[in-house]
């Protein structure tokens, strides 16, 4: 559907009537029994404006540069408060930094429905990573006050601060965040102590922006899919069914200098041909078998590092990710496996350091339920997914349901100048999440 067209059908739908009464959860199956003959749908064209506008902020030759407590960040948030006062919504700062705004519920007793995502980017990265979900989640609160819909659950707006530099204002909210990751240095050159100071946060009563279970009753964020899964498959909407897990080794390979030419081909223990074979070896093993793991040998260093001199180390890093806890755990025991063959067969000794272990966090099944019902709803082809990279998403599953919606990324391309979602799939998107709200708020407690 061309963009005019689209914009067309948008704006007709919007003048449909408000939806009737709210429906018992025995409707989960069919959330769109006994309500309106047609799904809600955003304005898009603003939502979009809002993304072209926000471009320009932190824009450099090198793509886009909000790093999290530089000046560009700033800039940034400052947009978005400002378009949270221009939506009709009562911004409040955590003591963490995140940005919050609650839309109240006709049930006083209920647990808000929380909806966003981030504003900060990675280095020379693009625009959509984190602001479609964020502008989305305050286009649905405008959208569904314009249109006189009101929730029996409290609507939360969140824009979580620090995403890209370990989903640090979403670890807080959740009470995960450790003395060490405030001692930790963001891209800006910040320690995340300064940064909360710097973005209007109190490090001294952190305690107070913590959420235990039960404060919410569920969370969905929309994001682009940073991956070409959709645009392969051609489908409009991924619904995911979970984040995968991740683990980070730091891997030691230790053989033993020598001369380069004075040494024998069979007399050499070679820190670099073990690696070599190992990383062939992941490669391969990764590969053997069906489904979506992933593995990547992502850093070599080598010592000494010189042309005339065989390698006495190697330390390279492993980067394992899988939905499936139980093949995470059986493909570290195969590398580590396949780490023992190579040391015998190239007289060299593997040390392994866990850096990073993350387990999967699944999807609510009844919000994957709602958000596909709202993709049919509105005409949208979707498809289960996973998500192969992190996401506030997963730290809020700690304490509530939650659930993500992807729309494509022309040509799989993220965390790079070239990231681009076109304007047709931001606005299904925050259709369906939309729509996937209203449906919710029937089925959570």
């Amino acid at each position: 559907m061309q963009r005019r067209d689209f914009l067309q059908k948008a704006a007709a739908l919007a003048a449909l009537p408000v939806v009737a009464p709210l429906v018992s959860s025995s409707s989960m199956a069919s959330p769109w029994a006994g309500r309106q003959k047609k799904p809600l749908v955003v304005n898009g064209a603003r939502l979009n404006g809002w993304l072209a506008q926000f471009d320009r902020i932190g824009r450099t030759a090198g793509g886009i540069n909000r790093v999290a407590y530089s000046e560009a960040d700033l800039a940034g948030r400052a947009f978005t408060r400002e378009l949270f006062a221009q939506s009709g919504l009562q911004l409040r700062l955590d003591t963490a930094g995140n940005m919050l705004a609650r839309v109240p519920g006709t049930d006083a007793s209920k647990a808000p429905i929380l909806i966003g995502s981030h504003v900060d980017s990675v280095t020379d990265g693009g625009n959509y990573d984190g602001p479609v979900g964020s502008f989305a989640a305050i286009e649905v609160a405008r959208s569904l006050a314009e249109q006189k819909v009101r929730l029996r659950h409290p609507l939360e707006v969140v824009v979580w601060q620090n995403e890209e530099g370990g989903t640090i204002g979403s670890k807080i909210a959740v009470g995960l965040l450790t003395p060490a990751d405030l001692e930790k240095v963001a891209r800006s050159g910040k320690t995340v102590r300064e940064g909360i100071g710097i973005i209007g946060g109190d490090v001294s009563r952190l305690n107070e922006a913590v959420r235990k279970k039960g404060d919410i009753a569920g969370y969905i964020e929309l994001h682009i899919e940073q991956g070409g899964l959709l645009e392969k498959a051609s489908r409009q909407i991924g619904v995911v069914e979970g984040i995968v897990g991740l683990r980070w080794f730091e891997i030691t390979i230790t053989g033993f200098s020598n001369h380069a030419g004075a040494t024998p081909m069979d007399q050499r223990q070679d820190a670099m041909l073990a690696a070599a074979k190992f990383t062939v070896a992941v490669n391969d093993a990764i590969r053997s078998e069906s489904g979506r793991q992933v593995a990547t040998v992502g850093r070599l260093n080598v010592t000494p590092n010189t042309t005339n001199v065989i390698p006495g180390q190697v330390v390279l890093t492993v980067d394992l990710r899988d939905l499936d806890q139980n093949k995470i755990d059986r493909f570290t025991a195969r590398f580590e496996q396949i780490a023992r063959e190579i040391g015998a067969a190239t007289s060299t000794k593997f040390a392994f350091t866990q850096l990073v272990n993350s387990a999967p966090a699944i999807s609510d099944s009844r919000i994957l339920t709602v958000i596909e019902s709202s993709a049919t709803a509105l005409g949208l082809s979707h498809q289960r997914m996973p998500s192969g990279a992190g996401h506030d998403a997963q730290e809020v599953a700690h304490i509530a349901p939650m659930a993500m919606i992807f729309v494509p990324s022309v040509g799989g391309i993220s965390h790079s100048p070239k990231e681009f979602s076109r304007a047709d799939d931001i606005a299904n998107g925050a259709n369906v999440l939309m729509n996937a709200v209203v449906a919710a708020d029937r089925v959570m407690e």
